[in-house]
């Protein structure tokens, strides 16, 4: 069942598909594309100027680059200069991308032309900072070396291309949805055992497939589906620098794509412009995966009776390579719930106690398994504390139902304690989606005098529609019990959320101390 022939060192990877299928395209963009053939000299060049630059085996090198076919050959470089890749989201402001390039102690940057002034400071700032990388820096005037003339020259030194996949290749800093992101060290073996356990067995992810990408690459999700998973396979990916509704409804229009890879929030977009485009249709496309927060269930069904395609929802957390759990495409499914724990993964359900909890009960879910991270970069404290006796403590609470499926229903530091009753903010931001003028919503709890805590909602209102704060209300009353009802309700512009779909609350709860 585990495809265990697709965990190799990623030169490996990329050497046996250029002998198998060098004129293939492996990955595209809106300006280029690279073939098999082309990927290996490409990134055999660039690991070997990172290494004629002074980037040493366990280097750290930081990838500040928009979606692109750059940022894939650079991540590929990376490793085969036996170095550690950083990315970090082109939008990052300066103290985000400081503290990621300090932490992680980056001996080299590869960004833009129009990055690479704010990259020059950071060097400035930070001395050990001392190889700059510009991608498409056409008038030679942002200084560093040009990306595009080391792509194509000769390096004196040939890649490392290093044989072990157990040391750190990766490391991914977490969203910060609740404060300052860790950096979590990921090897080649823990990523590619989810290729091999979950996206090539259970979604069927093979060498025909030419999937079609705007999940954002500095996370994990798309690091190990949009990037690693495309190699592995050997199939053909094309990548949308950031998501637009308009732009992902045109291409899957196209009938060129097989596979759709997004979170919950753009399945949503899709379904309220299917509902301005009824003949709307998406031929040639087989499969969509959802991950990074968790999939409603009525927005799944809706989806799939919509367009006609299976939606599989999983969850997935990047100190676990990303997936844990994940629908299959035979079988029963459970709308709503994030399917069944990958083969080969241990998962446990336990109360405050450490005791397994009775089936259908909530609790904290605990995991344990080959893609488990080696750690938090720098933090061992913070280590110690989430990985004990071979298990990941997720801070996810979760319930098991008699057949094996997990429901994701919040998060322990999330739960709002109202009065001495828990309210999992999940469970009200489901009965206010049902309300047919909100488009997005998030609940967070604000401090009460008397109740300790009470649940507020922030909305979207769908275009052209406003929301009724009182009918909103009366919409929940039918929903849910009388202390679960939100305390206020805001309707905001947007909700902040990461790149993979997760709520940003305490931004929210900062904006109440503003107002």
């Amino acid at each position: 069942m585990i495809r265990t022939e697709l965990i190799k060192p990623v030169a490996t990877l990329i050497r046996q598909h250029a002998q198998a299928r060098p004129a293939k395209v492996a990955y595209r963009d809106s300006r280029t594309a690279v073939t098999y053939g082309q990927l290996d000299s490409a990134t055999a060049n660039l690991a070997g100027h990172l290494q004629d630059a002074g980037i040493g085996a366990g280097d750290s090198v930081a990838i500040f680059l928009p979606n692109s076919v750059e940022w894939v050959e650079s991540c590929f470089a990376i490793v085969r200069a036996g170095a550690v890749a950083v990315p970090i989201s082109v939008d990052a402001t300066e103290p985000e991308a400081m503290y990621r390039i300090e932490d992680a102690a980056c001996k080299a940057i590869v960004t833009t032309a129009a990055r690479a002034g704010l990259a020059a400071a950071m060097m400035a700032r930070h001395p050990d900072l001392r190889t700059l990388i510009v991608v498409g820096d056409s008038d030679g005037q942002a200084g560093g070396l040009r990306y595009s003339t080391l792509r194509e020259q000769p390096p004196r030194s040939l890649p490392r291309d290093p044989d072990s996949i157990d040391e750190p290749s990766f490391i991914i800093y977490t969203s910060g949805t609740t404060g300052r992101a860790k950096g979590v060290l990921l090897s080649q073996r823990s990523m590619l055992w989810v290729t091999a356990a979950c996206w090539a067995p259970i979604a069927g992810l093979n060498e025909n497939d030419h999937v079609l990408s705007p999940l954002p690459l500095f996370h994990s999700y798309a690091l190990n589906l949009s990037v690693l998973s495309i190699l592995a396979v050997g199939a053909t990916e094309t990548i949308i620098e950031k998501f637009s509704t308009s732009d992902v409804m045109a291409h899957l229009k196209s009938g060129q794509f097989t596979v759709f890879p997004g979170v919950p929030t753009m399945f949503h977009y899709l379904l309220e412009a299917a509902r301005l485009d009824p003949d709307a249709r998406f031929p040639g496309l087989r499969l969509c995966l959802s991950a990074g927060a968790i999939m409603p269930g009525p927005i799944n069904q809706e989806f799939e009776q919509r367009f006609g395609v299976m939606l599989l929802d999983g969850y997935g957390i990047t100190e676990t390579s990303t997936m844990v759990t994940l629908n299959w495409m035979s079988g029963t499914r459970v709308m709503g719930s994030c399917g069944l724990a990958l083969p080969g993964l241990s998962t446990r359900i336990i109360d405050l106690n450490g005791q397994d909890v009775p089936q259908g009960a909530e609790g904290e879910l605990i995991v344990r398994g080959p893609n488990l991270m080696s750690g938090y970069h720098n933090k061992p404290g913070e280590t110690a504390s989430a990985l004990r006796e071979g298990w990941y403590y997720t801070g996810d609470l979760a319930r098991c139902d008699p057949n094996g499926y997990l429901t994701i229903t919040g998060r322990l530091k999330e739960i709002i304690i109202r009065g001495g009753q828990n309210i999992a903010p999940s469970e009200v931001e489901e009965a206010v989606s049902a309300f047919p003028a909100v488009l997005d919503c998030a609940v967070v709890g604000v401090p009460h005098q008397h109740l300790g805590e009470v649940p507020v909602v922030f909305v979207v209102a769908r275009p052209s529609m406003t929301v009724d704060p009182e009918a909103l209300v009366q919409h929940c009353r039918q929903r849910l019990s009388a202390y679960k009802l939100p305390d206020a309700v805001h309707v905001v512009s947007e909700i902040p959320r990461t790149g993979s779909g997760k709520i940003i609350r305490f931004r929210l709860k900062e904006s109440l101390a503003q107002d």
